[in-house]
């Protein structure tokens, strides 16, 4: 999303307030929500409502600078929000059908949309009018919700280049246009790079044999792999051979390889030159600016900050993973960057006596999926109500109303198992953003678990673990979507915030054995099984933060200078070998399909900024219990319910009683069990 796309912000469904009013004020939701409709319908209706959320939002902005002056504060301020909701309603949609549906002309229709989109959104926020009849408000006597929104407003007018002179506006609006295309590019090409390698039935040794049994050898008695989620983590995790596990490391790393290098450098060219003509050094000063850090040099520090407090905790656990590389090759003097999950899974083995694959017999898709629920429904008071005659783009999605009370908060569209030309990662999105009582949120939970159409679906761990996490969004997304001007101006090194909390309740005995039960004996998981968990769960941590230190140096890095003479893959070599004890493997390319590229831009760093604040805002929760209603309910009214209508640090703040530290984090770090 562009800086000037992020001055439209999120979404909402402007063209249908009278459904999603009435929607909002029933007991129950109508079987059909406008989202759900048109990513079920054709190309043709999909591209009629996005020309009609678009008029609509030029027809909002035309009444806007028609009103006399003085203005009127909060008509003016709705009709600015209305064009915000139509706008965003068009891209919101047309992202997630470019991720997820099935049909390439759909596809198409949703890229064209996005397109146009993008192009009102620039349009807008370089209208020098609207502009001028926002700054010209009286907001003086209105609430602290709505200063807050005009605020930050005014401050995306800026930013998007509302006060320079026309031919810069002109370049501006160029850019704007053609960084959206690249941007849908990349997207697309990740989407459609999957790889595939073929494998012998020996090179299986080790597997769960329900992997084995959705795996079976072709006539030719080979078996072909491909790079999805629920094919290759496993693998890398249980496979014996290290020869098969390099062969699938390798072509992991060349997904969207060679279609994006070019793809990446365009990018970053594009948003480079954005910058410097908005008044910015670099993309990465530009970014930062209204986050919770405040620019590209405090991301430095951060980084740096992370890295230190990291060090000794990395060296000992390499150590540690190296020793059971030794006590399979005496002769070997590192640990392979492919054999690094196999050898965490034996010395979890070994050491620790913990074998993950004894875990996966209790985490059936299906089951975890409703524990989740359950343990929402207790903790916020919400039911999750099915709704199977719901329209949806692809058989396998299912459909839930979130419902407080007589109240329906919103709908989820639950998008769990991977498919051909599917997103191949994990993310929420949105058809509908949400607004007071006139719009209803609809979220989309955009995943790649096992299939329970096509058996168990037996879950990893880090895949409940995800689930949890792309969760938390899901319902601080339906939460925040009650306030009364739509929730555009999340601070983004916030918002991973919760979900990396909500990730506590899938390695706390006390919660896990509320969902965690054997798929055929309907046995509770053994306490003493998840206590293992969790000590293994510190196992590696330093070499997992790391990690992400280095993807938040590769992130910075590509955006903090000008692209001209960079190399791609000497940047991804840098990083990984100054912040992680693994070398770089020559002829691999993470960088084409390192998805956050596109989307966070040079701000992964969000990830371990927010965990900073979830360890922090978990504390509560750990002295008071997971499950304890008043703490949740404090937790939902205070972090939750408000989304965006005032700054992050306030959020915290209110919930904890004062602003939040680095001890819980630096705590969490050190904890060896």
């Amino acid at each position: 999303m562009s800086g000037t796309q992020r001055l439209i912000g999120l979404v909402s469904l402007a063209m249908f307030i009278p459904v999603c009013a009435l929607a909002a004020q029933s007991k129950t939701a109508p079987a059909d929500l406008p989202g759900g409709v048109l990513m079920s319908g054709t190309a043709d209706q999909f591209t009629a409502a996005c020309k009609t959320d678009l008029d609509k939002a030029r027809a909002e902005l035309s009444q806007l600078k028609a009103m006399r002056a003085p203005r009127k504060t909060m008509p003016a301020l709705h009709l600015l929000d209305n064009a915000n909701l139509a706008i965003s309603a068009a891209s919101g949609r047309s992202d997630v059908v470019q991720k997820v549906h099935p049909d390439e002309a759909m596809r198409k229709a949703g890229e064209r949309c996005g397109q146009d989109a993008a192009a009102l959104t620039t349009e807008l926020g370089l209208d020098r009018g609207v502009y001028d009849a926002i700054v010209a408000l009286d907001v003086s006597k209105a609430d602290r919700a709505t200063r807050h929104m005009v605020k930050q407003t005014l401050s995306e007018f800026r930013r998007a280049g509302v006060d320079r002179d026309a031919p810069t506006r002109a370049r501006i609006a160029a850019l704007n246009a053609e960084l959206t295309k690249t941007t849908q590019e990349f997207s697309r090409n990740i989407a459609q790079g999957a790889r595939t390698a073929t494998i012998t039935p020996a090179e299986l040794d080790g597997l769960p044999d329900d992997y084995k049994k959705a795996h079976a050898p072709a006539a030719d008695g080979q078996i072909t792999l491909n790079t999805s989620y629920p094919d290759y983590f496993p693998f890398m995790e249980y496979a014996k051979s290290s020869a098969a596990r390099e062969r699938m490391y390798r072509i992991y790393n060349q997904r969207a390889y060679p279609e994006n290098m070019d793809v990446l450098k365009r990018m970053l060219t594009q948003r480079y030159e954005l910058a410097n003509l908005l008044g910015y050094k670099n993309w990465a000063d530009y970014s930062t600016e209204n986050y919770m850090i405040g620019s590209a040099a405090n991301v430095a520090d951060f980084i740096a900050k992370i890295t230190d407090a990291s060090g000794p905790r990395m060296k000992a656990d390499y150590a540690e993973l190296l020793a059971v590389a030794k006590a399979d090759n005496p002769a070997a003097t590192e640990v392979q960057p492919w054999d690094g999950p196999y050898y965490a899974e034996r010395l979890n083995a070994t050491k620790y006596r913990f074998e993950s694959q004894s875990m996966r017999p209790y985490f059936a898709h299906t089951r975890v999926k409703q524990g989740m629920f359950d343990i929402i429904g207790q903790m916020y008071g919400v039911q999750f109500r099915p709704v199977p005659a719901a329209k949806v783009w692809h058989p396998s999605v299912e459909v839930f109303d979130v419902v407080d009370g007589k109240k329906t908060l919103g709908r989820i569209y639950l998008d769990m198992s991977p498919r051909a030309k599917k997103y191949s990662h994990a993310e929420n999105n949105y058809l509908n953003l949400g607004r007071g009582e006139s719009d209803l949120p609809e979220i989309v939970l955009i995943c790649n678990f096992p299939d329970p159409a096509l058996g168990p679906a037996l879950m990893e761990y880090g895949d409940v673990r995800t689930l949890f996490h792309e969760f938390g969004h899901t319902v601080h997304l339906i939460f925040a979507g009650q306030q009364k001007w739509a929730n555009y101006n999340y601070q983004w090194d916030f918002i991973e915030a919760p979900s990396q909390m909500f990730e506590e309740w899938t390695m706390t005995p006390s919660t896990v054995q509320l969902f965690a039960k054997h798929y055929q004996t309907g046995e509770t998981i053994p306490m003493d099984l998840v206590k293992q968990l969790r000590r293994v769960e510190e196992v590696g941590k330093g070499l997992r933060v790391r990690r992400q230190m280095s993807l938040a140096a590769l992130s910075l890095g590509l955006y903090n200078r000008d692209p001209k003479d960079l190399d791609t893959d000497q940047m991804v070599k840098t990083v990984t070998e100054q912040y992680t004890p693994s070398r770089y493997v020559p002829d691999t390319h993470m960088q084409t399909a390192f998805g956050h590229l596109e989307g966070y831009s040079a701000n992964y760093y969000t990830y371990m900024w927010s965990l900073v604040i979830a360890k922090d805002i978990l504390t509560p929760f750990q002295q008071q219990g997971l499950m304890n209603p008043a703490v949740a309910h404090k937790y939902r009214k205070t972090m939750l319910d408000p989304g965006a209508s005032k700054p992050a640090a306030e959020l915290v703040s209110d919930f904890l009683g004062r602003p939040y530290r680095f001890d819980a984090y630096k705590h969490w770090l050190d904890q060896t069990q």
